[in-house]
């Protein structure tokens, strides 16, 4: 199990402070994680470094993005 006691989280400058957000961190072993900042002691997400790869180049070409 990895230790995120000193994980330092951080969220999209878009939140704008709001509670209900994705929160990520790098750890000092090159992992990240990822958990939901309304649930800071809850489940925390750690993908492989190719799945964070994918979903980072998904996200900059607009995969993700919602059309309404």
């Amino acid at each position: 199990m990895t230790d995120l006691s000193g994980a330092s989280w951080r969220k999209s400058s878009f939140s704008m402070g709001s509670a209900d957000c994705v929160e990520v961190a790098q750890l000092t072993t090159g992992e990240v994680a990822v958990r939901d900042s309304k649930h800071q002691l809850g489940p925390v997400l750690m993908p492989l470094p190719t799945e964070w790869e994918a979903f980072l180049a998904g996200v900059k070409i607009g995969e993700f993005d919602i059309h309404l």
